[in-house]
């Protein structure tokens, strides 16, 4: 019971760290924070949009966050470890904080989760969904809820752990707008997707060569022919001059029918018979 106790008591601390650290870095735009104790010190790593907001001038705003961690929180030796956020675009709990203020500011849901999703994809993301649900119209009106996705994006399942999510909640004179964003990163693999661009099976290499140079022929052949007839023309011919000395060409002569004979008109003369 001892040990389980002690477990509870390290994580309640690592959550009201974390709480101070985001509340005192807010402006900076904070990803996450890893917290890692050791014998020697505890690290704490801190992923933000603006790191220079983190470190302060001359490092002061780091210096006085250091002091705060060891007097209130009693943290031994903190070592703060502070890192620039390489693709804020496919950060979830950074675009959710995105779309929060400009909804503090101006006030238009649908414009800030369309352009907001736009820039998501534009991104790289597999798929992307931004949900917004309060008072979205405005004083007096009723809550309404919208939704908009893009791309591919699982649901439930076993799959659905490999897709990141955040929220965020912007405080209007209205009242409250609760954000969740959801962005798959790019590379994720879902075991129902199947890639079968590097399968070989046996006489693929010869029929896909077959297809590769049947493909390519006749675009070789198209490029021949039209070579050969720009440069292979027939040249007209040339019609003989006629000299003094050619003699005409000889009339053809006459071809006769040929006409059947009459028969004689005296009748043919038979031999007497014998007369014994």
């Amino acid at each position: 019971m001892a040990s389980e106790r002690k477990f509870i008591l390290k994580a309640i601390s690592d959550f009201r760290l974390k709480e101070f650290l985001e509340q005192e870095l807010s402006a900076a735009g904070v990803s996450h924070i890893e917290i890692q104790r050791t014998p020697i010190a505890t690290r704490i790593a801190i992923f933000v949009r603006r790191p220079g907001l983190v470190v302060g001038k001359k490092g002061k705003t780091i210096k006085d966050i250091t002091d705060a961690l060891q007097a209130t929180y009693g943290v031994e030796n903190p070592q703060m470890e502070v890192v620039e956020v390489p693709n804020p675009s496919l950060d979830a709990k950074l675009m959710a904080e995105k779309i929060g203020r400009q909804l503090e500011i101006k006030g238009n849901t649908k414009t800030a989760m369309r352009f907001a999703l736009r820039e998501i994809m534009s991104a790289g993301a597999i798929g992307g969904e931004i949900k917004a649900a309060g008072k979205l119209v405005g004083k007096g009106a009723k809550a309404k809820h919208v939704n908009m996705r893009a791309g591919y994006l699982k649901k439930s399942g076993e799959q659905a752990k490999k897709v990141h999510i955040a929220k965020f909640t912007a405080h209007m004179k209205s009242g409250t707008i609760g954000i969740v964003v959801k962005i798959v990163q790019p590379g994720t693999k879902f075991s129902d997707v199947i890639d079968i661009s590097n399968l070989k099976l046996p006489g693929d290499e010869s029929i896909s060569s077959a297809v590769i140079v049947q493909q390519a022929k006749p675009a070789e052949e198209k490029k021949k022919f039209s070579t050969t007839t720009a440069t292979k023309k027939r040249a007209p011919r040339k019609k003989a001059k006629p000299t003094e000395n050619a003699q005409a060409p000889a009339a053809p002569e006459p071809v006769q029918s040929p006409v059947a004979e009459a028969p004689s008109a005296s009748p043919s003369v038979l031999p007497a018979p014998a007369v014994e």
